[in-house]
């Protein structure tokens, strides 16, 4: 609540300033507005809920401000507000207040109607409120008092929400003239005006050109599907339009798999009935062309992430086939059990594609992380990579090629196992490597220098297995060049490794030698003393020894056995004989 307050201050000052522009007229950001009010109220995370919330304080804010209340709290009493009313920008971001709380509620309702259908409804109505307000929001801003920035502002705002009203409807000629007047306009005002204003109308034409060519590949322009793979590849056009463009790449796909039949590997050809195969398979070579085009690590990663889920899908539906055939088996005669089945030998194929993309991925990752590892450290205080980082990432390759290696149908396969094999020593090298990087940066040299041994006798293996295997070495990484790195990291260590002995050696025996006395009892004496600065310093003793201490003297009075005490006879009453008058005196108290 008080960032909202805080955002409400800013925005009024903004508008007072529009208000004493050089022309005399109103004026609205409206564009910086919303993207201003978008990223700080939920949307930088995709929460539209909360960011309509933040929508319906602020329009309940700015109706007790100005004073346009809708009645009272007993009887709602409905308000328009007229041209001749704009005395105050307030009310035109009332207006666009209520076409963005409109806005964001619809697309809260299109993620929530990926599971319930029926909410797409909703949705649409919500989408067309939000357009009729900004509609009405341009008919204001057609009052000669609102100055011309605010009007071409407001139109393209219109023409923005009128187009993806239309885009959900599928009307893709009327959507496109929408999304191509939304552009003209903001082009026009990125021309006009100042650099940082320029920078948000492009941000605003870069997020509608995906939709502006999706229609126009939908009407029938076939080259306008290029320009979508080619968004797709540098990370353009998220939201909503992402879940479009994957439909679409679907759709392609499943065209074409009509005409494919049967895929060859290993030198065997296997029949592809299922069509989920057939449209993973097809669509294969694409994505592995993609991720070899693309630059950015962040877009490589999704597309990784992406083609790994499309594998799991398919895999599972060839295992949900594999269940059906075995119990076909069972009900059959045939004791064909030695051969493995056409479809076993898919799924051995799928699996194969599957491991094989985790080993890229992650082998990618640690070239990002080697990069940034032999970068200075900028921030002291920022943890960066580390060489645990990346054993923990040659640990996975490992573990895949290990899967690699057992894939039925391909055990008697010698050259696949040498081929894996190969891969496994080279990976073990890299492996070995940054677990010796880690040895040197805790100063263990022995440890260390060990290590870049076996790094060596890895290496060494690879290149004297690799002469029988041709063109097994294309697509891993350069063993001639760890030998090179290893090589020069071994003299650095050994010099490291020669100082640190020699510093050592310099420090007095004397100094050195180990006691357990406590710090606080040998205060006047200097030694070097690594506990000190561990994570059990010897400071004090505790619990602290039991020290004698005098004890508080016991007196015996032993006089007091021996003492004669003076006779108090005369001291004491005589108590007389009263008889029975005294009795009575005594029961009536006449004798006290």
């Amino acid at each position: 609540m008080a960032a909202d307050k805080q955002n409400d201050t800013k925005v009024s000052s903004l508008d007072e300033n529009k208000n004493k522009s050089a022309d005399g007229g109103i004026g609205l950001e409206i564009l910086q507005i919303i993207k201003e009010s978008q990223q700080q109220h939920g949307l930088r995370h995709g929460d539209y809920q909360r960011y309509r919330g933040y929508c319906s304080r602020r329009l309940r804010r700015l109706r007790k401000t100005l004073g346009f209340k809708m009645g009272n709290r007993h009887k709602f009493v409905g308000k328009k507000i007229t041209v001749e009313m704009i005395s105050d920008s307030r009310y035109l971001l009332l207006v666009l207040m209520e076409a963005e709380r409109a806005w964001s509620y619809a697309m809260q309702l299109k993620q929530e109607a990926n599971t319930e259908p029926r909410k797409r409804f909703h949705l649409m109505a919500r989408l067309r409120k939000a357009a009729k307000h900004s509609e009405r929001l341009e008919k204001l801003c057609e009052s000669p008092r609102v100055d011309a920035k605010t009007k071409l502002e407001a139109q393209a705002y219109t023409a923005y929400l009128t187009g993806m009203v239309e885009f959900e409807l599928q009307e893709w000629k009327l959507a496109m003239e929408a999304f191509n007047k939304c552009k003209t306009i903001y082009e026009k005002l990125a021309s006009a005006f100042t650099e940082e204003l320029a920078v948000l109308y492009r941000q605003r034409v870069d997020e509608i050109s995906p939709n502006i060519r999706y229609c126009a590949y939908n009407i029938g322009d076939q080259n306008a599907i290029n320009d979508l793979m080619q968004m797709r590849l540098t990370g353009g056009g998220g939201g909503m339009m992402a879940e479009k463009l994957e439909a679409l790449i679907t759709q392609a796909r499943t065209k074409q798999a009509a005409t494919m039949s049967e895929v060859e590997w290993r030198g065997r050809s296997v029949p592809v009935k299922i069509d989920k195969a057939r449209v993973f398979l097809l669509g294969l070579a694409d994505n592995e062309a993609a991720i070899a085009q693309t630059a950015n690590e962040e877009t490589k990663e999704h597309l990784y992430e992406t083609l790994l889920a499309e594998c799991r899908d398919t895999i599972q539906a060839v295992r949900e086939e594999l269940k059906s055939e075995a119990k076909q088996r069972e009900r059959s005669s045939d004791g064909d059990s030695g051969k493995v089945s056409n479809l076993q030998f898919l799924h051995s194929y799928l699996t194969y594609i599957k491991l094989c993309t985790l080993v890229k991925r992650n082998e990618s990752m640690a070239h990002t992380l080697q990069a940034k590892l032999k970068e200075p450290e900028a921030d002291e205080d920022k943890r960066g990579p580390r060489p645990q980082d990346l054993i923990r990432l040659y640990d996975i390759i490992l573990q895949s090629l290990a899967e690699l290696s057992t894939l039925q149908g391909l055990e008697d396969d010698h050259t696949f196992q040498k081929e894996v094999s190969l891969k496994t020593l080279v990976y073990k090298a890299y492996r070995c490597f940054f677990i010796a990087q880690s040895y040197v940066l805790v100063k263990k040299w022995s440890e260390a220098l060990v290590l870049y041994e076996r790094v060596l006798k890895y290496a060494m293996e690879v290149q004297s297995k690799a002469k029988s295997l041709n063109n097994s070495l294309k697509d891993l990484p350069d063993v001639q060049e760890l030998i090179a790195e290893v090589n020069a990291e071994k003299y650095s260590l050994q010099a490291a490794a020669i100082l640190d002995t020699e510093e050592t050696a310099e420090v007095p025996a004397k100094q050195q030698v180990k006691d357990n006395t406590p710090l606080c009892n040998r205060l006047e004496t200097f030694r070097l003393d690594p506990a000190l600065v561990g994570k059990q310093p010897n400071l004090v003793q505790f619990p602290p020894d039991f020290q004698p201490i005098p004890c508080k003297p016991l007196f015996f009075d032993l006089a007091l056995n021996h003492v004669a005490f003076p006779p108090l006879d005369d001291k004491v009453e005589q108590k007389g004989k009263g008889g029975l008058t005294g009795y009575i005196k005594g029961i009536f108290g006449f004798g006290s």
